[in-house]
């Protein structure tokens, strides 16, 4: 609540945000109506404490005090104001052991911009650092939005066996941070939104229970990729700016940053991410030591979390207002890359962004990027849910568009286009995987393309993920260019998506829009190839000889020659989809 500073004993929490120079908590949430508050209102420290530290209403002394003057006895008036179970039944001596524990009453979700976000809203002048933090609000509280309406689950019971939507939506209090708590003050804005567990049952008591913390937590990766997508179209829609991708680990996955910043003010800013990165080697060395081996994915996660741990600097005693920070980082970074490189900083940004959008159309096709989605999350994860695809689909969006605002709802289609018709049920807990007899569904030479790419050891997992994407690109490439060069007409259409089948349908040519046709058995890519080379000799044959006819006729008859018109190619020509590597953010929710 004030920062990453000290706040010392008896100062009040607004003098000590003021201090501190972080704004006071917001409460957010479609929740906040059930507890007598409204959007925007301030976070109170009693506030604060009674529903984040004791589960009780935030007016619960109000509340406590009517009951008492009602004539209820103090016990009766204390459990009208708790929201749910009182926290007091962990410590009962009824209470099995496995529950004797510290009450969990809240989640720390933290919303964080790209690096290029963070440097461009430090080094930038007023008007840019205003609109950022714009951005970031509207972000953020769409990404909320969607854990309200889409992810949000109440349980109840022995185990949590009922499990239903919220009633109303979620309470969450919003503490804006500008800087890291790196050793020498880096800009980072960021945002906590600590979300309470306390929420309504869809019942006509409208009785308080508790979130189911699960299903929270498996949707974090989809909503870290749904809140960097939302920021990447405010800040092009508003400053202009475009994105492109940017490897930070080779054979990893890229991440986006804004076009045209210089790279350099990256390395400038990231100083946790150099500790990191320098105590990561040890704790791998002592690894392989121990066990043998290379680390595997997840065992790699884990020693970067270790690392992130061991590298973490205590929080400083020197508290500084957001005007003299940026003050300071304007002036660091004057001294090591020069002023020019601050000054035009946003100059810079627009002028990339026109080469960056004149270069990449704003074009989504659902079928290529269907099996864009699937072939990485399959390479990637092997068994997968709907919330590892729905991840994958706003990482493809976001590569594609660059910034570009996306039909809502575009990601859920994909996905359904998908589990529709290339995915199978696996095992248990509605887990999926690939159905490689339906993205190869005659080729059974071609089926075993991905199952080794699934394990080879000795590239990185999205390397592998990136080839298997390739390969069915290059498939659904052939296969609509024989489509294109054979009588049928061509029923695939660009960015509509596919209509729900109970069976997997791929590459047929039906009524659905959006689908992949399959080429003629016996077609292959070389022959193909000749055919389009044969074809195209004959246009041009053809086109010279009907000139040389016209002009023939325009001497004749004494006819004044005419210009010919611009050639204007029809819209079918058009091409759809683009070659990406969608990255994930080093930024987003956390």
């Amino acid at each position: 609540m004030v920062g990453d500073g000290h706040r010392p004993a008896g100062t009040p929490l607004r003098a000590a945000q003021d201090e501190a120079g972080v704004p006071p908590g917001v409460w957010k949430g479609q929740g906040l109506a059930a507890v007598g508050l409204k959007a925007g209102d301030v976070v109170t420290e009693r506030q604060a404490e009674l529903l984040l530290g004791e589960g009780r209403h935030p007016d619960a002394d109000q509340i406590e005090r009517e009951r008492l003057e009602a004539g209820d006895d103090p016990a009766t008036a204390r459990r009208a104001t708790v929201l749910g179970r009182p926290i007091e039944h962990n410590r009962s001596p009824k209470t099995e052991k496995a529950k004797e524990r510290t009450p969990w009453l809240a989640m720390d979700l933290v919303f964080r911009a790209p690096s290029t976000a963070h440097i461009a809203w430090a080094l930038g002048d007023d008007e840019t650092r205003v609109v950022l933090e714009l951005c970031q609000d509207i972000a953020r509280d769409k990404t909320l939005a969607w854990f309200e309406d889409s992810v949000a689950e109440i349980r109840w019971r022995s185990g949590g066996k009922i499990r239903k939507p919220i009633r109303d939506g979620l309470i969450v209090a919003v503490f804006r941070h500008y800087e890291s708590r790196a050793a020498e003050s880096k800009p980072l804005l960021h945002d906590h939104a600590v979300v309470s567990i306390r929420a309504r049952r869809p019942d006509d008591k409208g009785t308080w229970g508790n979130l189911s913390a699960d299903s929270l937590m498996a949707h974090i990766v989809a909503a870290d990729t749904l809140y960097i997508l939302y920021f990447m179209e405010e800040v092009s829609a508003r400053l202009g700016w475009a994105w492109e991708p940017r490897e930070v680990t080779p054979g990893h996955r890229p991440v986006m940053e804004i076009a045209g910043i210089d790279q350099r003010l990256i390395g400038w800013q990231s100083t946790r991410r150099q500790q990191i990165e320098d105590a990561l080697p040890v704790l791998t060395a002592k690894y392989e030591e121990r066990q043998g081996h290379p680390p595997g994915e997840r065992a790699a996660y884990a020693l970067a979390c270790q690392a992130a741990d061991q590298t973490r600097p205590p929080k400083r005693t020197e508290l500084r207002s957001l005007t003299e920070l940026r003050k300071r980082w304007r002036d660091s970074a004057i001294r090591a890359y020069g002023a020019d490189v601050v000054d035009r900083l946003a100059e810079r940004a627009r002028a990339a962004a026109a080469a960056v959008w004149a270069r990449v159309p704003p074009v989504v096709d659902i079928a290529l990027a269907a099996v864009d989605v699937v072939a990485v999350v399959y390479v990637m994860r092997g068994a997968f849910k709907r919330h590892h695809l729905l991840a994958e689909a706003r990482r493809y969006l976001s590569y594609v568009l660059r910034g570009r605002p996306h039909q809502t709802g575009l990601d859920d289609q994909i996905v359904q286009t998908v589990v529709d018709d290339y995915t199978r049920p696996v095992g248990r807990g509605r887990m999926m995987t690939a159905n490689l007899r339906a993205l190869y569904p005659r080729d059974t030479e071609d089926q075993a393309v991905l199952r080794p790419l699934t394990r080879k050891r000795s590239a990185p997992p999205y390397e592998r993920a990136r080839l298997a994407a390739g390969a069915l690109a290059a498939r659904v490439r052939a296969a609509r260019r024989a489509e294109r060069l054979g009588s049928r007409p061509r029923r695939y259409a660009v960015a509509v998506p596919a209509s729900r089948s109970s069976h997997p349908r791929p590459f047929h040519t039906g009524r659905k829009a959006g689908l992949l046709v399959e080429p003629e058995p016996g077609i292959g890519v070389d022959a193909v190839e000749q055919t389009r080379q044969t074809l195209e000799a004959a246009a041009a044959e053809l086109a010279a000889t009907i000139q040389d006819s016209r002009r023939a006729r325009e001497a004749a008859h004494g006819l004044r020659p005419q210009s010919a018109p611009a050639a204007v190619p029809p819209p079918h020509t058009q091409q759809p989809g683009v070659q990406h590597a969608p990255g994930r953010s080093p930024g987003g929710v956390a």
